[in-house]
């Protein structure tokens, strides 16, 4: 479990706060998607939960934030990193090898894998992610989609209990994000990983996580199912958040046919909808 507790971070130099009273709770297997405008405190949020925020970056930090019991604050990096795999923004700050297959094994090795487990979750890693021919490749020679791969790899064959991935699919094209986002599920389903993914592709995102966060100013501005947040759009449009096209439509088609539509996440449950409207 994850517990904030009036968590504010105000970074050194700043006038103002990153993030302000944060109280919320993420439950063991959830899968959370937070989502907001730049600068509404996104990425600093997944530092807090890795605990790079407050060890490696320099501020005022209030309150608590708590990874199964263990305050953030008072355990080490390295212990926490045990627990809870992060995949940065900027990968390229992740990547410490020359080569696909020696970047898996390093995270492996480290963290005391058995020596008979350690081909099966590379292999298993790399095929999953979609880079098992990349094995053996100079990281140089990789693009930046390919990299992006790699140092999501390296964290799905430690097999962390919690998964925080600052805008993951960043660098990939929409085949490789769905990907991404389908191996996520299903790590989160047959594993009991708790997912929590910081994303702008929103409509992607809200096919696979069940619970969004949204992030205003450093504070939370919503906090529900997906149905439930998207269904103000106006709310989150106000504050800068560009909502999928299908919860749009969904909310238009009832406007106008003066019936109530569920909100729709993805553009199949749009084409029934309104295939429900025409009869």
């Amino acid at each position: 479990m994850i517990e904030l507790q009036s968590l504010t971070f105000r970074y050194a130099g700043s006038d103002r706060d990153a993030l302000s009273d944060l109280t919320l709770t993420i439950p063991d297997g959830a899968f959370v998607g937070v989502i907001g405008p730049a600068g509404a405190g996104k990425t600093t949020f997944a530092h807090c939960l890795s605990g790079i925020v407050p060890h490696a970056v320099r501020g005022d930090f209030y309150g608590a934030v708590r990874v199964d019991g263990m305050d953030t604050a008072d355990t080490r990096l390295t212990d926490l990193s045990r627990l809870v795999g992060t995949v940065f923004q900027d990968v390229e700050s992740q990547i410490i090898s020359s080569v696909v297959e020696d970047e898996l094994l390093y995270g492996l090795e480290n963290f005391g894998v058995p020596r008979e487990e350690i081909e099966e979750r590379l292999a298993f890693a790399l095929e999953e992610v979609g880079i098992a021919p990349l094995r053996h490749r100079s990281i140089a020679s990789l693009s930046g989609g390919q990299r992006q791969k790699v140092a999501i790899a390296s964290l799905v064959a430690l097999r962390p209990r919690i998964l925080v991935l600052d805008e993951p699919t960043g660098e990939l094209d929409p085949s490789s994000s769905r990907q991404i986002f389908s191996l996520l599920r299903r790590l989160n389903r047959e594993y009991g990983m708790t997912v929590v993914v910081v994303e702008q592709k929103i409509m992607l995102l809200c096919e696979f996580a069940e619970r969004l966060l949204v992030l205003s100013e450093g504070r939370v501005a919503r906090d529900g199912s997906v149905r439930e947040v998207l269904g103000d759009i106006e709310g989150l449009e106000a504050i800068g958040v560009n909502c999928p096209r299908s919860a749009r439509f969904s909310a238009l088609l009832g406007e106008k046919t003066g019936r109530e539509i569920p909100v729709c996440v993805n553009a199949e449950e749009a084409v029934e909808a309104a295939r429900r409207v025409i009869g």
